[in-house]
């Protein structure tokens, strides 16, 4: 079963996961990264540009999301560095300080809320989130185009890719097509219409949002929408 509710980090989100039978789960491309606990680990998810397969037994995983550009300063790590990938927190940051982390939170009411204890105080210590990043992820989630959000930045082509390399992990154009497809998601998961929701997602018709579908997850439409969560 799947939960989340907003946590008290602007933008982020404290989730839980305890999948139910066996096969392969997948977790789809969203711009976003997580801090995960998982059996006595922690781990970073890094952001995907394609869908991430969960194979093995169920476990049992909670998880803070953050907003998309703002992981990498509370991590002290570039976004590109943990492109699709998953990787222990101990390889990030001394295994000594993992430990008192871990111990922070098992000992939390939730492995959530402890996750999101950690969050919030590296976040206090953090400078804030940049806000051209927090624009453009708004501007791209509205639909506008790359071109024309680095415009009203007045940002570079250049810079303004190199920027998101480190706050994403891809360019604006990556990141641009991931929101599209979250925003087609969660039209098509509320019961629209596939070609109405490819026209209000912003594609040029279903067979664009179905090809783009496949491509960033590997699955056709259908069968992505019966996976359920992560």
């Amino acid at each position: 079963m799947y939960t989340e509710r907003a946590s008290r980090l602007a933008g982020a989100a404290v989730w839980t996961n305890t999948p139910s039978g066996t096969g392969t789960r997948h977790v789809l491309p969203d711009g976003c990264m997580d801090l995960l606990y998982c059996e006595g680990r922690l781990l970073i998810a890094g952001p995907d540009t394609r869908a991430h397969a969960v194979e093995g037994p169920p476990r049992a995983w909670a998880g803070i999301r953050f907003h998309p550009g703002t992981a990498p300063t509370l991590l002290g790590v570039p976004a590109h560095e943990l492109l699709d990938s998953r990787i222990d927190l101990a390889d990030l940051w001394p295994a000594g300080r993992v430990r008192r982390l871990l111990d922070r939170v098992e000992a939390a009411p939730d492995p959530g809320t402890g996750l999101e204890g950690i969050a919030l105080d590296r976040a206090a210590g953090s400078a804030p989130p940049d806000p051209l990043l927090r624009r453009l992820v708004e501007r791209l989630d509205q639909g506008q185009p790359v071109s024309a959000t680095a415009d009203e930045l007045g940002i570079g082509a250049r810079t303004l890719h190199r920027r998101c390399l480190t706050a994403f992990g891809y360019g604006p154009k990556t990141l641009a097509c991931i929101l599209r497809l979250r925003r087609a998601l969660e039209l098509a998961r509320s019961g629209v219409p596939y070609a109405e929701t490819a026209a209000r997602a912003g594609y040029a018709d279903q067979p664009h949002l179905s090809r783009d579908v496949r491509r960033l997850t590997g699955m056709p439409l259908g069968r992505l929408l019966g996976d359920g969560p992560g």
